[in-house]
């Protein structure tokens, strides 16, 4: 589990073909790795992988075809930069939200405007995804927890302040880039609770009345 704090952006240093799919080379441009073992998860860009080597500026991790047909992965070249945390211990500060590592679709970035000191963004989404991000509740995108402001059909907005801008990967982004999208897994479960909410014995009319569904 991460929280979706960004910790370092790092920059892809070089990509490997290895047996048909990729081992993704990432240098963490300072990131401190010594309490880092072989085995352990690092999101990358909102996406959980696992470091299979650890080398002197940084670690690789092998990224299957599926992972890289449905995030932003399969898009990356040597010096782009990345979005990097390492996995949640339990004594940390649970800053953003809880968020997963496992990406549910593609979003788009439709505009930046600037707002007095901070920029509003606006995001699309698929429908599949959509329909789980609500107005005043948290999105991952590209591994950095935020907060949505409304929400307009496939569409929703978020707001930026200058750190954001500048200790992520979004000061690099432009209108029309792709992103990773991770929905709020609470989200996730209250669905699927109330698609069985009678068999579980769940008052449906309770969650819709109090906003859940």
């Amino acid at each position: 589990m991460f929280t979706g704090i960004i910790q370092s952006v790092g920059r892809i240093r070089r990509l490997e073909p290895r047996g048909g799919d990729l081992r993704l080379h990432v240098d963490t441009d300072g990131l401190d790795l010594s309490d880092v073992q072989l085995g352990d998860s690092i999101a990358v860009s909102g996406v959980c992988l696992t470091a299979v080597a650890l080398e002197t500026q940084g670690f690789a991790a092998d990224v299957s075809n599926e992972t890289l047909s449905l995030t932003t992965l399969g898009q990356l070249r040597p010096g782009d930069p990345v979005n990097l945390e390492k996995a949640l211990r339990l004594a940390d500060r649970l800053g953003g939200h809880l968020v997963s590592g496992h990406v549910d679709g593609l979003g788009k970035v439709v505009s930046m405007t600037p707002d007095a000191r901070s920029q509003r963004w606006i995001f699309e989404v698929p429908a599949g995804v959509a329909h789980y991000i609500a107005a005043k509740g948290s999105v991952c995108i590209d591994g950095t927890s935020l907060t949505v402001n409304e929400v307009a059909g496939h569409r929703f907005g978020v707001n930026l302040i200058p750190h954001t801008v500048e200790h992520t990967t979004f000061h690099a982004k432009r209108a029309g880039d792709a992103v990773n999208i991770e929905v709020d897994v609470i989200a996730r479960y209250v669905e699927r609770l109330i698609g069985g909410g009678q068999a579980s014995g769940i008052d449906v009319d309770f969650l819709k009345q109090h906003g859940f569904a």
